[in-house]
């Protein structure tokens, strides 16, 4: 009986050192690949955007400014080069609406529990409660009023980074596939490229 559980720990063992050991055709330890979804893990973590609303109403916050002379004008193309979502990078988009405004970065806590939600892109002045005239700054917390995925409105967030920029609402089809993307809410000027 105890040589058959000291064969069995034998075979544990010896196998659990070949699995570490393993390499792929290309002559690559498993180890390495393992490190790079761990990375593409924590990327996706901090941009965990799986329950984002993909389509809006395209109704905008009050006292948001149409652009006066946005790059890219309603109607108009655009290529996507953001990757806030599976399937926007490189997708086609029409442009459905371009506002001036100051653009954030910020970090929360959904008001509906769960993880912490790091540097989520894109929280627009007009979508904080009770912002004022002056722009918020790097490290300022504020109550976010967007809705843009579940547990955000409501929630107190840290503000990661504060740009004054044109800010753009987009239809896409996703490239990835699936049904099109209406009112997509934000993407900025240096996200988007002119379609020749």
């Amino acid at each position: 009986m105890i040589k058959k559980l000291l064969f069995a720990a034998m075979i544990i063992l010896v196998l659990g050192a070949c699995s570490n050991n393993n390499e792929d055709d290309m002559g690559n330890k498993e180890s390495g690949n393992d490190e790079m979804k761990m990375e593409e893990n924590e990327k996706m973590d901090e941009m965990d955007h799986g329950e984002m609303n993909h389509s809006g109403s395209g109704e905008v916050p009050e006292g948001l400014e149409t652009a006066a002379d946005p790059v890219h004008p309603v109607g108009s193309k655009a290529m996507i080069n953001a990757d806030h979502m599976p399937g926007m990078k490189g997708a086609e988009a029409t442009i459905s609406g371009a506002f001036d405004t100051v653009v954030y970065t910020v970090t929360y806590t959904p008001t509906t529990g769960g993880k912490e939600v790091k540097n989520h892109k894109w929280v627009i002045h007009e979508e904080l409660k009770d912002a004022g005239e002056e722009p918020y700054k790097k490290g300022d917390k504020v109550i976010l009023e967007a809705d843009h995925m579940k547990g955000m409105k409501g929630a107190e967030a840290v503000i990661e980074s504060a740009r004054e920029t044109t800010v753009y609402m987009v239809d896409y089809m996703p490239k990835d596939g699936g049904e099109e993307v209406k009112n997509h809410k934000w993407v900025t000027e240096s996200e988007l490229s002119t379609v020749e």
